[in-house]
């Protein structure tokens, strides 16, 4: 239910706009001024805004000024029956969504709030889609770890060197990969990620190099593999420790040959692809116990980056929690919520075996649980 906050120090005109907003099937909250409005406007976040012009401690125009710099996304009607000419131009220039007089004209303040639905909508979607094919996420931290990472890859990223990727499950493995392909010479090309761990066995090599039609029982055409997908660009391997042997053999001749062959096919194919790998496994110690291949870990292993665990960066963790404050106040729509000292040194002080995802996952919890802010009460509640 969309939700509208009305602003009048007339009692009369806000209860008025309270039923027949109420009876259009809008959820609505009043102030009585524009102070406790901005108070309301900055704790909640409200689809459209009904603001009176001349009003006590802040006025209309104020409230409008303060409230865009809070949140600019939502929409502000402006009301008065003071107003001119002027009066409505102004408010307009300073981002007024639309003004109208006192008395109103239901049927047009119904329309204008519908069309300011509209643009709330329309400017969530925008937001989305623009994460959607936005660039890749920077890397957050000033940790000395996560500076060397950072260096790391401005050095490495230009060259044709395969790098292995190794740290903790949610730890930023994949972040590092596609700032590797962001800032390489094939950034216009794709980076194409396999999840090893994800696919079964017997389905990992069709994954990678494609497959025939007819080649089994399910092949009922035929598949390009993400070799082929990645030519030109970057191939991500994720979790590559947990690939098969078999799999493992093949990769192998595609990095040293540049050449594939599908499943079921017998013409080679040439693929220029750069290769970066990661895991959460040791892979020396599983090439001790055979499960890797020693000869592949050499080939992927040219660079090597290690991604250190959130207990060991804890430094970064309030820049982390306040990216994601913002983050996830953006994505549902609202101001962003605050977050005192000690709630922000509990989270420091936090054991974090789930690493920066476990991290995320926390903050978009706390904001949905907490009240007006986040206190050190809400991290003991709800941070298990």
């Amino acid at each position: 239910m969309a939700s509208i906050l009305i602003i009048d120090d007339e009692r009369a005109i806000r209860s008025v706009l309270k039923d027949i907003l109420g009876n259009e099937g809008y959820k609505t909250d009043e102030a009585a001024d524009g102070e406790e409005g901005l108070k309301k406007f900055s704790a909640t976040a409200f689809d459209v805004v009904l603001c009176d012009i001349k009003m006590p401690k802040i006025d209309g125009l104020e409230f409008l000024q303060k409230a865009t710099e809070i949140n600019p996304d939502i929409p502000v009607i402006m009301i008065s029956g003071h107003g001119n000419i002027e009066t409505a131009v102004e408010a307009v220039k300073k981002g007024a969504f639309d003004y109208i007089s006192k008395p109103p004209d239901l049927n047009r303040l119904l329309i204008t709030i519908r069309n300011a639905m509209d643009k709330t909508v329309l400017v969530k979607e925008t937001k989305t889609l623009k994460r959607k094919v936005s660039k890749v996420q920077e890397i957050i931290g000033e940790s000395i770890a996560i500076k060397k990472i950072k260096e790391t890859i401005e050095k490495v990223a230009p060259t044709e060197a395969r790098v292995l990727v190794t740290g903790e499950n949610g730890s930023g493995k994949e972040l590092v990969a596609r700032w590797l392909h962001e800032k390489s010479n094939r950034s216009s090309g794709q980076i194409v990620e396999v999840n090893c761990a994800a696919i079964p066995g017997e389905l990992i090599e069709s994954e990678l190099f494609g497959h025939e039609k007819g080649s089994f029982t399910s092949a009922i055409k035929q598949r390009i593999g993400k070799f082929e997908q990645a030519n030109g660009g970057t191939l991500f391997l994720d979790e590559i420790g947990d690939m098969s042997l078999s799999a493992q053999a093949k990769v192998l001749r595609a990095l040293q040959e540049g050449k594939i062959t599908r499943v079921g096919g017998e013409k080679e194919i040439s693929v220029d692809v750069r290769v970066v790998a990661a895991t959460n496994k040791d892979l020396l110690k599983e090439v001790e116990e055979k499960n890797f291949r020693l000869d592949l870990y050499h080939r992927i292993g040219v660079i090597l980056i290690h991604v250190p665990s959130l207990n060991e960066r804890k430094d970064d963790i309030p820049l982390l929690v306040d990216k994601f404050l913002t983050d996830i106040a953006e994505e549902y729509g609202q101001p962003k919520k605050e977050i005192d000292k000690k709630a922000m040194d509990a989270l420091t002080l936090h054991n974090w075996t789930g690493n920066i995802r476990e991290l995320r996952n926390v903050v978009e919890r706390l904001i949905i649980l907490s009240g007006k802010s986040i206190t050190a009460e809400d991290v003991v509640s709800y941070v298990k």
